[in-house]
């Protein structure tokens, strides 16, 4: 039994799941941020702005904030309140990610299974191998399934990752099928793993989305930003497989473009990636210089995961695939966090 779950993981490549759920932890700490950031309103009456933005009681003991773009920064006897965090939420989110993909990954290696025995790279995928049969992969795909919609109940009185479930789980298993009939399945995956973030600002921000629709709006920035990010490198990991694909009649942007003008479109993607990044303190104020120092550092690294590949030269496309976006994800998240917790002392 062991030794099957250890394969069903493999399957999914479990590991990968270090490149989306980074950004949904970002977004739901931004969104717990800013939830904290709404408790902290009903305090401001009695208090006059002065003309530097600092609010000052007007009756009582003298308290200092600091507001930008209509939102509070500090509170001198509330620094540790910086997070409206909430157990229910987080195990939410984590249980959602990890089902969510891992019955997309299982779907996606049951559509792909004949195309794996074809294709010398993944010939010895579980599938093709044998080491997993059919029955077994459906069996832990359904499961999962189940699993994410049972998850979604966490965030209940919050209805509307409930009712979102199955639509996001048939957007998700329409990626298996794209590359028989679009050379945008890149982009497919990309709005896939961009639903990361938003999804869990709308799990955390539920009632103030249905409210004002325009709260979605830092979700969205940093959603573009995830699909043009996928999107870029997925087009750098589909470049191994271009001989493949002619071959066997399935679309790409290799395909389509070839491997030097791929390239030059995954640059671009990266180069809009960045953009989106560096926007979004504009939607969302709490985030500040320190964030702004790991947007850059972002631009660097995804200069150097161009820098790894060329058309003459894919061989290290693996570690520009998992290292350096592994590494871009999760940086990202920590730094985007520290920064948040920063802006409340």
């Amino acid at each position: 039994m062991f030794k099957t779950i250890g394969h069903l993981l493999s399957l999914i490549r479990f590991s990968h799941t270090i490149f989306a759920l980074p950004f949904a932890m970002l977004a739901a700490m931004m969104a717990w941020r800013l939830a904290m950031l709404d408790k902290y309103e009903k305090y401001l009456d009695g208090y006059q702005q002065l003309d530097d933005g600092t609010l000052v009681a007007d009756k009582g003991p003298t308290s200092f904030f600091y507001s930008v773009g209509g939102y509070i920064f500090q509170f001198d006897w509330l620094q540790s309140d910086t997070f409206a965090f909430r157990w229910q939420e987080f195990l939410g989110i984590l249980l959602c990610m990890i089902f969510a993909r891992s019955a997309a990954m299982a779907f996606n290696r049951l559509v792909d299974r004949r195309i794996d025995a074809l294709n010398p790279r993944t010939e010895n995928r579980h599938l093709p191998a044998g080491i997993l049969s059919v029955k077994q992969v459906t069996t832990f795909a359904m499961v999962c399934s189940l699993a994410f919609i049972a998850s979604t109940l966490l965030f209940l009185p919050n209805r509307l990752p409930l009712y979102l479930s199955i639509p996001v789980l048939l957007f998700l298993g329409g990626y298996s099928y794209t590359k028989r009939f679009t050379s945008l399945a890149h982009v497919w995956l990309g709005m896939a793993l961009a639903l990361s973030p938003i999804a869990a600002w709308i799990a955390i921000r539920g009632e103030a989305i249905m409210q004002h629709p325009g709260d979605l709006l830092p979700a969205w920035v940093l959603g573009g930003a995830v699909l043009t990010w996928v999107t870029g490198f997925d087009i750098i990991y589909a470049c191994q497989d271009c001989e493949f694909d002619c071959q066997a009649k399935l679309n790409s942007i290799p395909t389509r473009l070839g491997i030097a003008g791929a390239l030059k479109l995954a640059a671009g993607c990266h180069a809009v990636t960045v953009v989106l990044l560096a926007l979004l303190p504009l939607v969302y104020p709490p985030l500040g210089t320190v964030y702004g120092v790991a947007v850059a550092g972002v631009a660097l690294l995804l200069v150097y995961e161009h820098l790894l590949v060329s058309p003459e030269d894919l061989e290290r496309v693996n570690t520009a695939f998992f290292h350096v976006n592994a590494v871009i994800s999760i940086g990202l998240f920590a730094v985007g966090t520290l920064d948040l917790g920063l802006a409340s002392g």
